[in-house]
């Protein structure tokens, strides 16, 4: 059984867990609640950065990020692929990826700011920066929304629109018409998207 140290409400272990029911691995993987501001909790000694999510193998080993999670659950799979061998489709793939956690990696750092810093701290450049790279990611996605078969870019793309309407009110919506089209269609066509959609209680 492979154990995967994530939560609820983050949008790479929701990339995971999509992923892992795509490639039909859903039912070999055991999710495992972590609080990686609890220093009690193993997670630190599983992953030095405290990050999630993190794979524990069958035999104990350690993944992670998100993305090295996810091309080891693409080997396990005998079948269906979200990486493309080609390398042109691969890397295309692997971009798409990159740019969606990206804009989720910024995302999460204006949460962080917002919920541990009080108002008088907070740094306007800093916050500026990272809505910057929001704002191009999305401009950027919403120019050419990922096509064709659906591919870890997807799922990525999916997740962290997810996510902007998690934690953001979904304010996105508003000038990015062909994107929320397209995370419809994604919905429609992938049920555990809304399978794993965090609502906070």
């Amino acid at each position: 059984m492979l154990l995967l140290r994530s939560s609820p409400a983050s949008p790479f272990g929701r990339k995971v867990k999509i992923a892992a029911a795509l490639l039909g691995l859903l039912d070999r993987i055991e999710v495992v609640a972590t609080d990686t501001l609890d220093p009690s909790d193993s997670i630190r000694l599983q992953n030095p950065l405290g990050k999630i999510p993190c794979l524990l193998t069958d035999d104990g080993t350690a993944l992670y990020d998100s993305r090295v999670i996810v091309e080891y659950l693409d080997s396990l799979s005998s079948g269906r692929k979200l990486i493309p061998a080609e390398p042109k489709a691969r890397f295309a793939t692997l971009t798409c990826q990159a740019l969606a956690d990206g804009i989720a990696d910024a995302a999460l750092l204006l949460v962080y700011e917002k919920r541990f810093r009080p108002p008088e701290k907070h740094e306007t450049t800093w916050t500026e920066h990272q809505h910057g790279k929001i704002e191009r990611g999305l401009a950027a996605l919403e120019a050419a929304p990922p096509t064709g078969e659906i591919d870890i870019g997807h799922v990525a793309v999916a997740c962290v629109l997810g996510y902007l309407d998690l934690r953001f009110a979904g304010a996105w919506r508003a000038t990015h018409p062909k994107l929320e089209q397209w995370l419809a269609e994604f919905a429609q066509a992938v049920p555990m998207f809304e399978k794993t959609r965090f609502v906070p209680t």
